[in-house]
């Protein structure tokens, strides 16, 4: 039987970590390969990873086709959907997922706009001249349109998935991998995030430790000063015996000050670190 392996296929899903894999494996010795894998015609859709185990160790396996598949998209679409029923995935992984079926849809409805007066002439020439009647076809799954479609679809809430977007256009690629790695929880890597790609890159490298205490720092130095119990102190003495007004302002100003001289100092520790690591 000759199979296809198409790269881009087999790396649009994330890959197993090396613990997953040497499972399966293990459980594919144990039982064999229960599981047929899905084809595209000659090309492998699902079961990469058994794919590989069966040709490493000479284990048989069985292959369905799946005479759904009409393009390249509806491959990704099936693979998508199948992942995001997965218990294995995680809450970062699937919400990626949904945002790539999102995306997918929104292209395909322009395309089908885009052809849309052609086509609706055509079908209302076809329709008055047969004098029979349309084929039913069975409903298409409700297409993910709004940020709670997604939340729904990857089994998270609305504030994950804005956290997701966020991480997915400003989140330094070492900073994805931590998340990905369980080094740091989504809601951390959304505030690493926000800072310089730079200063991302030194927390994730210096690992999980350096990444709690940046996310402390960062988190701290966004509290409203009258949030912030030292600020308040600080900041009290609003117009005591005589006092000018202003007096509130310049202490806000001070504590201002402070922090950005504190941020500073932090950067030029990462920046160290950074260098350190580099060496």
């Amino acid at each position: 039987m000759n199979i296809t392996v198409n790269a881009d296929l087999k790396a649009y899903i994330d890959p197993l970590t090396p613990d997953e894999h040497d499972a399966l494996e293990r459980s594919l010795l144990a039982e064999g390969c229960r599981d047929a894998l899905v084809l595209w015609g000659d090309v492998l859709v699902d079961g990469h990873n058994r794919y590989g185990i069966c040709q490493k160790h000479g284990l048989p396996f069985q292959t369905v086709q799946n005479p759904r598949f009409q393009s390249m998209e509806d491959v990704h679409l099936w693979m998508i959907d199948q992942h995001l029923g997965r218990r294995s995935v995680s809450d970062f992984q699937r919400g990626v997922l949904a945002l790539r079926r999102r995306e997918i849809e929104a292209e395909r409805r322009g395309r089908a706009s885009a052809a849309a007066p052609a086509s609706s002439l055509a079908e209302s020439e076809d329709v008055t001249g047969s004098g029979g009647s349309a084929a039913v076809e069975a409903p298409a799954p409700k297409p993910l349109k709004t940020r709670e479609d997604i939340a729904r679809a990857a089994r998270l809430s609305s504030g994950q998935v804005v956290m997701i977007e966020k991480i997915q256009k400003q989140a330094a690629p070492e900073l994805v991998e931590a998340l990905k790695a369980g080094a740091i929880s989504l809601n951390a890597a959304a505030v690493v995030a926000s800072l310089p790609a730079e200063e991302q890159k030194a927390a994730a490298l210096a690992g999980k430790d350096e990444l709690k205490l940046v996310v402390k720092r960062v988190r701290e130095s966004r509290r409203k000063p009258e949030e912030n119990p030292e600020a308040a102190a600080d900041a009290a003495p609003v117009q005591a015996e005589g006092g000018e007004p202003d007096d509130a302002l310049q202490a806000l100003r001070r504590r201002v000050a402070e922090l950005e001289a504190e941020n500073a100092s932090l950067r030029e520790q990462l920046q160290a670190l950074s260098a350190q690591l580099v060496d």
